[in-house]
Formats: C-alpha cells, structure tokens, sequence
C-alpha cells in the first residue's frame, strides 16, 4: 500500500507532468500565442466531480469508431480512436490446472490463454432443485477467463453448482484493442458494449444447454460493468438472478487519478486520452470516470428490478479506485449487498487482481451462490500484488456479514 505522502508525490507528478503535455499539445507555432494550460484548480474540479466547461470535440471526428471517451453524448470518441471497433468472443478450449498465486496464473494465462479455469465449461452438468442456476464467471480487462478463475472455478463447481465460462472482448490493435493486445492471452480489450453481446449470446447457450431459466453471474473488474450493462440494456435483467462483483468499474475509476485528469484535459478541448487509448484500448477509456459509457450505464440508476447484487471491493485497488466506486445503491425491486473485503479480516491485503484469489472473496461468492451450504466468511492473509495463501479449506473461519456502506 502506497503511503500518503508517496501517494500525493505520483500524483503531483503526474499532474505536473501531464500539464505540461498539454501545453506543449496546445501550443500553436513560434509566432503564435500559445493556449493557456489548464490550471490545477480546473483540473481538481473536474477531479472532485464538478463540471468544467469545455467544447470536447466532435463524435466523428475520430478514424475509427471510437470509445465513447469524447465529452458529447455519444459512443463515438473524440477523434481519438486507436483503431476501429469490432471484437470476438472465444470458447476456451481444453482445462488448466489449478493455481493458489495470480502471478503464477496469470503467467500460465498468458501463453494458455484459450484454456478453461478448472470446474469450468462442463457441458452436461445439470442444475439441481436446490441449485438451479448454472453460474458464468466473467474475467476483466487484460486477462482471460483461465487467469481470473484459475483459484476460483474449481470451489464453485466442488459446490454443486455448473460454472461456465469464456473469453469475450477479443481484438487487436487494428480494432483499438490497444498495445496490450498485442500480448498472448490479453482479452477484454474491445468496446464493452459489444462485450455484452457477447455475453447475452453466451447467457442463451448457458440457459440452453442447461434448461435453467436464469443464470447466476459471478464478475471482475469490467467484467462486473459489462454485465451490468447486459442486465440494463441487453435483456438480461430477466435472465439474471445474483450479480457478483469484484473490483467492478461501475462508476468508472480515476486510475490513481490518472483517468479523470486525462479526462479533465480533454474536456479542456485538448485530445490527450486518444494518446492513453492507445495503450488501453476501447474498454480501457471507457472505464474512466466521467465516459459515455459510465454515464449511460448509470443514467437511470445503479440497479435493475429483479437482481440481487452482492459487490466486493478493496481498500487496496489500486485500479478501480477510489474503491468506493464499486459499490451500488440499490433501486426499485433490487437488493445490494456492498462489502469491503477488509472488513472483518484485516489481514487481506487484496489488490485489484489478488483479490481473485483470497480466500475471503471465494467464500463471499459461495455465500451469495449457496446461503445455506456456505453461510460463513473465512479470514485468511493474502499478499498484496502476489497473492496466493493456500487452500481456502485452511483459513480460519470469520462467520456473519462483512457488510460496507455503498455510500
């Protein structure tokens, strides 16, 4: 964990430097006058949440399709496409083996970036009349469905329940997947708009092969605001009885204040996050506080009718931040449970991508999967940024709610 004044020194550092930036990018030739930086209190405005006025630029102005990163009300960018849009999703193919640790999973992940977490994708697994609901497991951006639930997967299928899943979100650079595309076993990278269709087409094959008629949706990172988006505007709110979340964008996030400043600038008219999508690709910048993306996914509320939602967050996230981001209010008909991982058990030390291999986050899953079969929590120490401490089955139980406010 960073300290404060660590903290407060990258920030300042980057506020610094990304100023600078945008001067230089603003400026006009030797004879001209050059446009006034934005200053630090514009940019804290806009980073506290206040509105700054400010042109943005215009919806299809980019070469591509864009991400929705431009300030008008719109998919398209603001002239900062990397690329154009388009995505795939992929079935995995063959099962790796079981992982504790993410950076040995996500190592694995990498150059097996097809295979299936173990429990999952079980083709002729029924539900049961105590478990009806087939579960899907959703990774995030940058990963694949082996290295999010390499831990995971085989718990939940050990439960009684049929766990699917599969790699969505796939595209290249040409598509604006950005550079880390580029890299073996990175999905999740496309518009996540297309991501949900991905998903609304894996959901009726889940419900198909399985005759069940809702799924239970366990989710990290993007994967929790895709499906979200799935349930709000894909149909999915009638095929989806519990949504779990860990570390989900939700409301976007500041990336360590990184997102929203970029932001700020380019709200200032000055088109610097088609830079950073570059690297990020599409659903990179759209995850950031303050994109098309985030505001219409939350226009009408956190919540849909009909789904109960349990979300998961850490103090420790070091992208999805300030974490309190993940958290939902619940609306008409909806029931949300937001937890702080730490709550209870303040010896996980979780980040963003740990935090799917702690065992205090499996046990909050098959609590909301299977109340009555897993009613408690368990407390276990998990590393920061390593993670991996052992079989869950070893932690030392912490029973009854962990509970945060969402507020």
């Amino acid at each position: 964990m960073k300290s404060p004044s660590r903290r407060r020194t990258v920030q300042t550092a980057v506020l610094t430097g990304v100023s600078a930036l945008a001067f230089a990018l603003g400026g006009g030739g030797a004879s001209a006058s050059p446009a006034a930086a934005p200053t630090e209190h514009d940019l804290a405005e806009v980073m506290s949440g206040s509105p700054v006025a400010g042109t943005g630029s215009a919806c299809t102005s980019g070469s591509g399709a864009g991400s929705g990163n431009g300030s008008g009300n719109c998919y398209g960018g603001s002239g900062s496409s990397s690329g154009s849009s388009g995505s795939k999703a992929t079935d995995t193919i063959g099962v790796g083996p079981a992982k504790t640790a993410f950076l040995d999973a996500f190592a694995y992940g990498l150059s097996h970036g097809d295979v299936a977490p173990p429990g999952a994708n079980d083709w002729g697994c029924k539900p049961t009349a105590d478990k009806p609901r087939p579960v899907v497991l959703l990774h995030g951006t940058w990963m694949n469905a082996y290295n999010s639930y390499a831990y995971m997967g085989q718990p939940i299928k050990d439960a009684g329940l049929c766990t699917f899943t599969f790699n969505y979100g796939r595209s290249g650079l040409v598509e604006g997947g950005g550079l880390g595309s580029l890299l073996p076993g990175v999905m999740g990278t496309g518009l996540i708009q297309d991501s949900a269709d991905q998903l609304a087409t894996f959901v009726d094959r889940v419900l198909a092969a399985t005759g069940a008629g809702e799924v239970d949706i366990v989710a990290h990172s993007q994967g929790g605001s895709m499906a979200n988006w799935y349930t709000k505007y894909d149909g999915g709110a009638a095929k989806v009885k519990n949504l779990i979340t860990y570390g989900a964008t939700h409301h976007g996030t500041s990336l360590d204040g990184i997102g929203a400043l970029g932001r700020a600038i380019n709200n200032l008219g000055i088109d610097v996050l088609g830079l950073v999508e570059i690297f990020v690709g599409h659903s990179g910048i759209q995850q950031t506080i303050g994109s098309d993306f985030v505001n219409e996914l939350n226009a009408n509320g956190d919540t849909v009718a009909g789904v109960d939602y349990t979300v998961v967050g850490t103090r420790y996230d070091e992208v999805t931040n300030p974490y309190e981001l993940t958290f939902l209010q619940a609306g008409p008909g909806a029931t949300v449970d937001n937890i702080t991982l730490q709550e209870g058990c303040e010896q996980d030390l979780s980040d963003h991508l740990t935090m799917m291999y702690s065992p205090r986050a499996l046990s909050i899953a098959l609590r909301a999967l299977d109340p009555a079969g897993h009613p408690d929590l368990v407390c276990a120490s998990n590393p920061w940024l390593l993670g991996g401490s052992g079989d869950s089955g070893s932690s030392s139980g912490s029973s009854g709610s962990s509970s945060g406010s969402g507020e």
